[in-house]
């Protein structure tokens, strides 16, 4: 066939994708706490961290983060936080994931306040994080004021 004689058609318009809807909040915080295994290793001086479990929070639970530290020494430490009650944001707030990096740096003790039971957890305690950051807060308080 000769290509002149060919109907001339235009071009295809390009694909646009569409959005599925809202942002999923919670998602996107279980997407997020997942990412930052490489920053928990770090903050908690281990050479990995794994996020095995992640639960986003919601009006009747508390999120939920489970992570397996392994060190250089090949020691293995499972620690299981929790945060608030409270729901997820679509803004993509990083103060749950911030504060379990702050926990790791500071303090992989096994004693405080901040330990409570929890079946779920692998040994049984999870680290309660709104109640450490709240006695880390009140306790850098004295020095901020006395310098």
């Amino acid at each position: 066939m000769d290509t002149a004689l060919r109907p001339v058609v235009p071009p295809l318009p390009a694909l646009v994708r569409r959005s599925d809807g809202p942002s999923d909040a919670a998602q996107e915080f279980v997407t997020r706490l997942r990412a930052a295994g490489p920053d928990f290793a770090v903050a908690a001086g281990a050479d990995t961290a794994v996020v095995r479990e992640v639960v986003p929070p919601a009006r009747h639970r508390r999120a939920r983060c489970r992570v397996v530290l392994r060190f250089a020494d090949g020691d293995e430490r499972d620690v299981t936080l929790l945060g608030p009650v409270s729901r997820p944001t679509a803004r993509g707030e990083r103060a749950f994931d911030l504060q379990v990096q702050a926990y790791l740096a500071q303090s992989l003790g096994s004693d405080g306040p901040w330990l409570v039971p929890d079946d779920e957890a692998e040994d049984g305690v999870a680290v309660d994080v709104p109640a450490w950051t709240a006695r880390a807060a009140a306790a850098a308080l004295p020095e901020a004021t006395a310098g």
